[in-house]
């Protein structure tokens, strides 16, 4: 007998579960029962769906990384109970807990998808109700028994993205995410159309492993005309700083300053793991094309290559959290895609 796809919600807080307070008119936080009465073509899914909330809800600005290893937790612990999983999110953070989440949960077989929305769920124009529904449908679907997207992914207003390539761009509108560096992986309209030759699929069934340490100890530093040797230096003296991200121009330029160059130079010869990302959002480090990508490059400074700067932030500090890896493996593992979130 065939059973119906299981899904579990988990309901972090955020936007989507927010209402209006009748007297005050601000918003204040519900519980997910509150918020699923909103939602009543939940119950003609079929679905086995079940829900855990955080207590209390939290909003995605307070969002820590101790956070991401909650979440990985929860899922760890119902990863043999169901067929997939939706984390309902607010948008601030979402990018940041998505990429965290797919770097804590290796040799991931089953869809974790993050939603959210821009209005919240008690509102009628809410994009809320859609993107929940979509968001479980996507959890839920499978092909010749196996699920469809087996990845930690965000859909947002008809698209699904991979979640450590995405960005929130958009702070008013409905489309409020995007992915520059790499096409959606689904997305939905009269029915859900998938990109299959770019969903990231295991090779073989292993069991998952979920890491449980994050280092915190990194900073990120976005260069801008006029930056002072005074700012660039009193980051890179944080006592315990082990990494940076820095934010540069284009395909990965900075000053050439003397001053800049030797702090920089400084730094990655004390250990301080540096990585370097592009300010634009679309386009990938190059340190090879241009002079003064090739002095940061000279100077010990890694290439982040298409990786996004949530994704770069929350990957170094889970491979910071590998107490026992040497800077060199660290060096060739930023590098590397671990998760589809670079093109090698």
């Amino acid at each position: 007998m065939k059973h119906p796809p299981s899904i579990l919600i988990i309901y972090t807080g955020g936007t989507i579960g927010m209402v209006n307070d009748p007297e005050t008119g601000a918003l204040y936080p519900l519980d997910f029962k509150q918020v699923a009465s909103f939602v009543p073509e939940l119950k003609r899914f079929g679905y086995q769906l079940s829900a855990i909330s955080f207590d209390p809800p939290i909003d995605s600005s307070n969002v820590e990384p101790e956070t991401w290893i909650r979440l990985a937790e929860m899922i760890e612990q119902s990863y043999n109970d169901y067929d997939g999983f939706v984390i309902l999110h607010g948008t601030d953070t979402m990018a940041y807990s998505a990429s965290a989440l797919s770097f804590l949960l290796e040799n991931l077989g089953k869809p974790v998808v993050f939603t959210g929305s821009q209005l919240p769920i008690g509102i009628i124009r809410t994009d809320g109700k859609e993107n929940l529904i979509s968001a479980i449908e996507i959890a839920a679907d499978k092909e010749q028994g196996k699920p469809i997207v087996p990845e930690v992914c965000i859909f947002f207003q008809n698209k699904l993205f991979r979640g450590n390539r995405t960005i929130k761009y958009n702070a008013e509108y409905f489309n409020a995410f995007r992915s520059d560096n790499y096409p959606e992986l689904a997305e939905t309209g009269i029915k859900i159309t998938y990109n299959h030759s770019r969903i990231m699929r295991p090779q073989n069934v292993q069991e998952l492993i979920v890491h449980k340490t994050l280092d915190t100890n990194v900073a990120i530093i976005k260069i801008f005309p006029g930056i002072s040797e005074n700012v660039l230096a009193s980051v890179f003296n944080t006592p315990g700083l082990k990494g940076v991200i820095l934010e540069t121009y284009g395909s990965g330029n900075a000053p050439t300053s003397p001053w800049f160059l030797r702090i920089i130079k400084g730094a990655a010869e004390k250990g301080i793991i540096i990585l370097n990302v592009t300010q634009c959002s679309a386009g990938k480090v190059d340190m090879s094309l241009y002079e003064t990508g090739k002095k940061l490059l000279s100077s010990g400074v890694i290439s982040g290559k298409d990786i996004t700067t949530e994704s770069a932030l929350t990957k170094l500090m889970f491979l910071l959290g590998k107490k026992n890896a040497f800077n060199s493996e660290l060096h060739q593992l930023l590098n590397k895609s671990l998760r589809g979130e670079i093109n090698e």
